[in-house]
């Protein structure tokens, strides 16, 4: 079954591929967002902590029910649980990947937008940046053209399987992102305000950690690994045997805290060098800030900034891409195998609704503006519906599913590669899944949730 379902040809495919679905906008765009508006270091110490002790078992736990079940995320706890209601937990990560795509393809169109302006050298001093994006949003056509456009890349890639489109993809990309990150930190520490940008990055301000940072930390650690929805579920139900489950869950966090914290290196020296900016500008941190920055400290070289501006959207997109793919691939996985359609024809089902969802998340910054649920537009409903509480919520179920319904031998078989890896590190990942994961992710998400 699982050579007819395909399978990842190599560890370091794994790895990428992983990675590249934890890497994403939620590092580049989203995490430096996050810290501008809580603070700093002192989020960045919280998150880092989420990550490692909260996240990483939620990752963990999907790594062991995938590969156990060699399924999609909805099947899986049918194989596992046959007859029970966990079966829902899957069918929310479905609807949460394309929630997530969604309105995750907006942003990503923007980012495409961004990249072909910079390009064509029209990111250039002398624009009102906050006009022409506020402008650009806005509008009903354009924009739309650009989801439309990042979705068919996305589609191209998972219509082709496993090793030929997903792991195959992700060996030139990853690397391709990580030359671009370390170039454009290079450039941006050469900046007259890089000292004060570092500051801001690593000397914490723990009076500023109130609950609502600790909400946000943790809706970014689950946001920006991408899991608590299924992803790493559908991409371990293609491991081999030997792929060893826990280093390769590290790896994984390593690489996508790494990026994050490298993102905010390129972007804070870089807002910092250029008077009357704000670090926390939100959202339009990327697409309003970031292009003054290129153009005012590289007013005296401007190949550089023309440079520096093209590479970092590059560098979005690409990150973009990277993630999309894991969330398109949730979603063609479920209608590939569960209603036995072929591979290119789910993936064109799940692209077109999603294309939908995206319009409807584009529109609610133009001609739908007004339309709103629970005082939210539909771009700022898909957002909080999932990393404040479906991914949450997924966590939760994922840990207490490995850790209280399925068989203790077969979860310690599966984190020792049935024997031939550490028990001792399996009996501590196995105490984070079975207690702290669910008891912390559970508590933060209930406080979120009465201070909502």
């Amino acid at each position: 079954m699982m050579d007819r379902r395909g399978r990842f040809g190599s560890r370091i495919g794994v790895i990428l591929a992983s990675a590249g679905s934890a890497v994403g906008l939620g590092n580049i765009w989203r995490f430096p967002t996050e810290v501008g508006r809580n603070g700093g270091a002192a989020f960045i110490l919280v998150y880092v902590c989420f990550v490692l002790f909260l996240a990483m078992p939620v990752m963990v736990s999907e790594f062991v029910i995938g590969r156990a079940s060699k399924s999609n995320t909805v099947d899986a706890f049918r194989v596992l649980a046959p007859g029970r209601p966990w079966v829902l937990t899957g069918l929310m990560g479905v609807i949460a990947g394309f929630l997530v795509l969604s309105f995750y393809s907006v942003v990503a169109g923007w980012t495409m937008h961004y990249a072909v302006s910079s390009l064509l050298g029209q990111l250039s001093a002398g624009h009102d940046f906050a006009a022409d994006f506020n402008a650009f949003i806005s509008a009903p056509w354009l924009p739309l053209a650009y989801v439309a456009g990042f979705l068919v890349l996305t589609h191209l890639v998972v219509e082709r399987g496993v090793q030929n489109g997903i792991e195959r993809y992700s060996k030139w990309m990853m690397p391709l992102l990580f030359i671009i990150i370390v170039v454009l930190v290079i450039c941006s520490l050469q900046m007259p305000g890089a000292r004060a940008g570092l500051a801001f990055l690593l000397r914490p301000d723990f009076s500023k950690v109130t609950w609502q940072v600790v909400l946000s930390a943790i809706g970014q650690a689950f946001f920006s690994l991408s899991v608590g929805i299924g992803c790493m579920i559908t991409y371990a139900s293609y491991f081999g045997p030997r792929m060893r489950l826990a280093p390769s869950a590290l790896h994984v966090c390593l690489i996508d805290t790494m990026v994050a914290v490298l993102s905010g290196f390129i972007i804070f020296p870089a807002v910092f060098s250029v008077e009357g900016l704000s670090v926390d500008a939100g959202p339009g941190l990327v697409f309003i800030t970031l292009p003054n920055v290129f153009n005012t400290a590289f007013s005296h070289i401007p190949m550089v900034g023309y440079a520096f501006s093209l590479l970092f959207y590059v560098l979005l997109l690409l990150a973009a891409l990277t993630s999309s793919i894991s969330m398109h691939e949730i979603c063609t996985a479920f209608i590939h195998e569960k209603y036995g359609l072929g591979r290119r024809v789910a993936a064109w089902i799940v692209t077109l609704a999603c294309l939908l969802g995206g319009a409807a998340c584009s529109l609610s910054f133009g001609v739908w503006r007004g339309i709103t649920v629970g005082g939210m537009g539909f771009f700022d409903l898909f957002d909080y519906l999932t990393a404040k509480f479906i991914m949450p919520l997924g966590g939760i179920l994922i840990t207490l599913f490995v850790g209280w319904q399925m068989q203790r031998s077969q979860v310690m078989d599966e984190l020792t590669n049935g024997g031939t890896c550490s028990r001792v590190l399996a009996r501590l990942l196995y105490f984070l899944i079975r207690w702290l994961a669910p008891i912390g992710v559970c508590t933060i998400f209930i406080n979120g949730l009465i201070g909502h």
